[in-house]
């Protein structure tokens, strides 16, 4: 009987498992597919391991935990004809593929090659497959100069930290620069001096229709409106006086389609239409570029979600002009629309786009969760409407004359729906159409009424995760693959928190970035940072050496570590409060202390007793004698907020308690915020309806042991 041959397997490595699955459905027969599961080798944890003697060489390790799985895929190479490594297409996966590299060639006699591919489609894969490539060096030296400039930073920055401020804190070289931009707007918003002002509106009756007009214009100037008299004496003066159509005027507005998401405008258009946070959208890109099961096939739904670009393929243009021709032919261009990318793109990737247009968000919807439907849809419109006709508006405005005032008011429609077409989830105020009576020029309407109202002068917002991604991309500081990472890091620190969706520096935070940009402006600041980006991509396009770069910035900022080491007054304890608490288990007082996750209470007994406690935030409102204190989920780590006395006691809130009990039950109340009200607070009590947004005064929560 003949000897049964075994079929030569060819072996892929990818980053993620969920990919893996996807890629070997493809692939099938002859391929082995399996994960790194990302980095598997990197620098160590424990220590600096930068030979800053021999040229900054990095001192990489097999990371801890993964030497059983490098194994695993030494042991698959060296059974394999070939081994591709099909790690992400940015400088990451580029490193990923050279550590591969080098931990798998001298266990196989396969040859190893690189592919790249942009989206996770059979079409995609089985290409990559057929023209392999070549690891780009210069790509994992900019790479590794990024790498090994935060490692010098972070070492030097957290150790000087520890000694001046606290242990356990660190700093990171782009995340201290977000940090100093959170402040400074911070800073804005505590100097800002609101200014009181007024604006007029009144009601207009034409026949049966009525609509309302602002005052534009008293005595043809532009009216001063300072406060609640100015505003009286105008409606006194024009009370009377005869109100006629003035002016009619219509224009019309084009409206242009928007080119397909970028990772940055992906992250901000998920913040302010879905709320989701700059972490959530990368997590659930991911999902949907890794793969969805829709029914019997796994398929990858979107391209790579980490780009700067905005080109699109030719292959997709085809694609989607041919679902439009089918769905909307009058809404498709006579050629395909190609959108300018930016100068200081890197554009290895397209913009981000589905997979296959034909897969419309109703069509997968039942495979999707609600969130993955939610954010698969903005990007499958987004490009969609990219590839079709301008929308245009038109936009009817009426001015009023009463006497000396000047009224005005405008409403649009849409004279064309053009890329409007395909557009749900994205609604905007353009798309919206409001409506006026038909009115002519000299035509007297009558007044029904008059609407003084109040207002104040608003002062810089707080950065949000959207407009802090905006900020960092206009100013060049990181990469699509680092804003949501430079975010979390901020929070999971608690040098900054998220209150009402805005990122507010917490008292931590602003002491150490008031330190590091004190001491080291030269490299605290969005010049250098953009800078250092710009060099990285140089490196990558192999005009710059690497540890040039490094060279050239180590010593000036070594020597001012040192410096600042050897006169920075320590600013240890400076946070601590005493309390009046004593400590059950020694009974000593308690310390309020500030940790990584915020204030807690710790004993003064210190290290002779470990006893630390939560900071309790009011009384709780059921049993009457438990404290509500912050907790954190086992899985996520999301806080929520419980009594002390549990299980005996389950209640939670899912809102922070502030430092006022409500007046109408007693009850804590919580702050909370909506388009509606703006911030309010409310009481926890499901069946009291007591709401506190101004002018009421709350009662404030009595001291402990007071009545």
């Amino acid at each position: 009987m003949a000897k049964k041959t075994k079929t030569p397997q060819t072996l892929v490595i990818v980053e993620s498992p969920t990919k893996a699955h996807t890629i070997e459905k493809y692939l099938g027969p002859g391929y082995v597919v399996r994960a790194s599961v990302g980095h598997l080798i990197d620098l160590p944890k424990s220590r600096m391991a930068i030979d800053i003697e021999n040229g900054f060489q990095p001192e990489y390790i097999t990371v801890r935990g993964k030497a059983k799985l490098l194994k695993e895929l030494q042991k698959e190479a060296k059974k394999s004809e070939a081994v591709l490594l099909a790690s992400d297409n940015d400088r990451e996966g580029e490193a990923i593929a050279w550590h591969l590299n080098r931990a798998l060639r001298d266990k196989t006699d396969a040859k190893i090659s690189r592919i790249v591919f942009n989206e996770i489609t059979p079409t995609a894969i089985t290409e990559a497959v057929k023209h392999p490539g070549e690891i780009v060096e210069a790509k994992v030296n900019a790479q590794k100069a990024r790498r090994v400039l935060d490692r010098l930073v972070g070492y030097n920055l957290s150790p000087l930290l520890w000694v001046k401020v606290k242990n356990g804190l660190s700093a990171g070289r782009v995340q201290s620069v977000a940090l100093r931009l959170i402040c400074e707007r911070e800073k804005e918003v505590e100097d800002f001096l609101p200014e009181e002002y007024w604006s007029l509106d009144a009601d207009f009756i034409k026949g049966k229709s009525n609509f309302t007009a602002q005052l534009v214009k008293y005595k043809g100037e532009a009216p001063e409106l300072k406060s609640e008299d100015a505003v009286k004496d105008i409606i006194e003066k024009i009370k009377n006086s005869e109100s006629k159509v003035s002016s009619i005027k219509k224009t019309e507005k084009t409206v242009r389609p928007k080119p397909p998401f970028t990772t940055s405008k992906l992250q901000q258009a998920a913040a302010n239409k879905l709320g989701f946070t700059s972490r959530k959208t990368m997590q659930i890109a991911q999902q949907l570029y890794e793969g969805i099961q829709i029914g019997e096939n796994h398929v990858g739904l979107i391209t790579y979600m980490r780009t700067d670009s905005v080109r699109i393929s030719e292959t997709a243009l085809a694609d989607v002009r041919e679902w439009l021709s089918k769905n909307h032919p009058a809404e498709l261009p006579p050629e395909p629309i190609h959108y300018a990318v930016g100068k200081s793109a890197q554009d290895a990737h397209e913009g981000i786009r589905p997979t296959y247009t034909s897969y419309t968000p109703e069509s997968v919807k039942e495979y999707l969760s609600h969130d993955q439907f939610r954010l698969y849809s903005i990007i499958w419109e987004r490009f969609v409407s990219s590839q079709m006709n301008n929308a245009k508006m038109v936009t009817t405005s009426v001015e009023i004359e009463a006497g000396d005032a000047l009224f005005r008011v405008a409403a649009s429609k849409i004279a064309e729906k053009g890329f409007y077409q395909v557009i749900k989830l994205l609604s905007s105020k353009e798309e919206k159409s409001s409506s006026l009576p038909t009115m002519k020029e000299g035509e007297v309407l009558t007044v029904d009424n008059f609407h003084p109202e109040q207002h104040f002068t608003q002062g810089p917002a707080r950065y949000t995760d959207a407009s802090i991604v905006r900020m960092l991309e206009e100013k060049g500081i990181g990469r699509p693959s680092t804003y949501a990472t430079i975010i979390s890091v901020l929070l999971d620190r608690y040098y900054v928190t998220r209150s009402n969706k805005q990122l507010v520096p917490t008292q931590l935070g602003k002491m150490i970035n008031k330190i590091l940009v004190e001491s080291f402006p030269a490299v605290i600041n969005e010049e250098f940072t953009a800078k250092v980006e710009n060099e990285l991509d140089q490196v990558e396009e192999d005009k710059l050496v690497w540890n040039n770069i490094i060279s050239d910035f180590y010593g000036p900022f070594k020597q001012t570590v040192d410096n600042v080491m050897e006169h920075q007054e320590s600013i240890k304890g400076f946070l601590d409060e005493q309390t009046d608490k004593v400590c059950e288990l020694c009974g000593k007082p308690m310390v309020k202390k500030l940790g990584r996750f915020g204030f807690f209470l710790a004993c003064s007994g210190f290290p002779e007793c470990h006893n630390t406690k939560s900071i309790p935030l009011a009384k709780c409102p059921v049993c009457g004698d438990g404290e509500i204190v912050e907790r954190k989920t086992k899985g996520r780590g999301k806080a929520f907020y419980g009594c002390t006395n549990y299980p005996t006691c389950t209640f939670i809130s899912h809102f922070k308690p502030i430092d006022q009990y409500c007046p109408k039950c007693g009850w804590f109340l919580v702050e909370k915020f909506d388009k509606k009200n703006g911030a309010y607070k409310s009481c926890i009590n499901p069946d009291c309806d007591y709401l506190h947004t101004s002018g009421e005064e709350a009662a404030v929560m009595p001291a402990e042991g007071e009545e």
